[in-house]
């Protein structure tokens, strides 16, 4: 499959972006969560898009893999000071927030002349997914959220053994060794025990991402950007479109709760939860949420 690889001007930055099929199909744009980069939409998931019909657009957000790193931009204050108001939905002053990343996405469907697209996010990429479709309903299709939140008061946290290694990283003067075994370990915690994956193949795909780039402080600046927004119920009930949520009933990290939250806050959503599933997308349960976000997308 060919791809069509690129660094759009979108919103004051860069974001660099790979885009796959024909492009007089109807676009999906996939966007990705915290600390994550394009890649883990993974290749073999966007071909079945792409083979359904679509025009398959995924990209690094901002601070992260090959897009613009912010790193004049400096997070002040303890972090659990934001997080203890993000549990009761309030925002907190930090470097950027998830609007403006919202921001971000519609200057890169205006960098590619896509006038509306299938938006489809996961984890914080739903968060932001759910920003940009209240904020721009023109430019929404229909609407896929995987494993995310609304981020509404006293939802469950994650679970103290996701959040602990998320939250430390694999700590200062680490060697490229230790912080793949680091980001390796971190895949297991919060992957799917229905469908895990091998010891190998974990190092492997941390190997290639950290080959790729390797950008902590952007993480933090993600996650602030999270911990900053506050509830998103207010545009979360305010989205329109046809919208399919989609979880995994053993999501560590972004709790099973959170997304029904999110189906239960949208008009007519239509919830599809995954047995087994944890916080990553293993090739056993590509087939059912490509399916779950077709039928959803020909609602539109």
């Amino acid at each position: 499959m060919d791809i069509r690889r690129g660094v759009a001007e979108a919103n004051g930055i860069e974001l660099a972006y790979e885009d796959m099929g024909d492009v007089l199909h109807p676009p999906i744009l996939l966007i990705m969560g915290l600390s994550a980069q394009l890649t883990l939409w993974p290749l073999g998931f966007c071909e079945l898009l792409v083979k359904a019909g679509y025009r398959v657009i995924r990209f690094d957000n901002r601070d992260i893999g090959l897009s613009t790193k912010l790193s004049h931009l400096k997070v002040s204050g303890p972090v659990w000071k934001r997080f203890l108001r993000a549990q009761l939905g309030l925002p907190s002053p930090v470097p950027y927030t998830l609007h403006d990343m919202a921001e971000d996405v519609r200057g890169l469907l205006d960098f590619l002349q896509i006038p509306s697209a299938h938006v489809v996010g996961a984890s914080m990429g739903g968060m932001i997914t759910q920003v940009f479709a209240a904020k721009y309903p023109q430019r929404v299709r229909s609407v896929g959220i995987i494993f995310s939140s609304t981020n509404q008061p006293f939802l469950p946290p994650p679970k103290p053994s996701a959040l602990k290694p998320l939250m430390s990283g694999p700590g200062k003067g680490a060697t490229r060794e230790q912080i793949i075994a680091h980001s390796a370990k971190f895949m297991r915690i919060i992957g799917s025990p229905k469908y895990p994956f091998t010891q190998d193949e974990l190092i492997a795909l941390a190997t290639e991402m950290n080959a790729r780039s390797y950008h902590p402080a952007g993480v933090v600046r993600q996650f602030n950007a999270i911990l900053g927004t506050g509830s998103l119920k207010h545009f979360t009930r305010r989205i329109e479109k046809p919208t399919v949520v989609i979880h995994g009933t053993a999501d560590p990290l972004v709790r099973p709760a959170c997304g029904k939250a999110i189906a239960r806050n949208i008009p007519k959503a239509r919830l599809v939860i995954i047995p087994g599933m944890g916080h990553d997308l293993p090739p056993g349960v590509w087939e059912r949420i490509t399916h779950a976000l077709i039928v959803n997308a020909k609602q539109a």
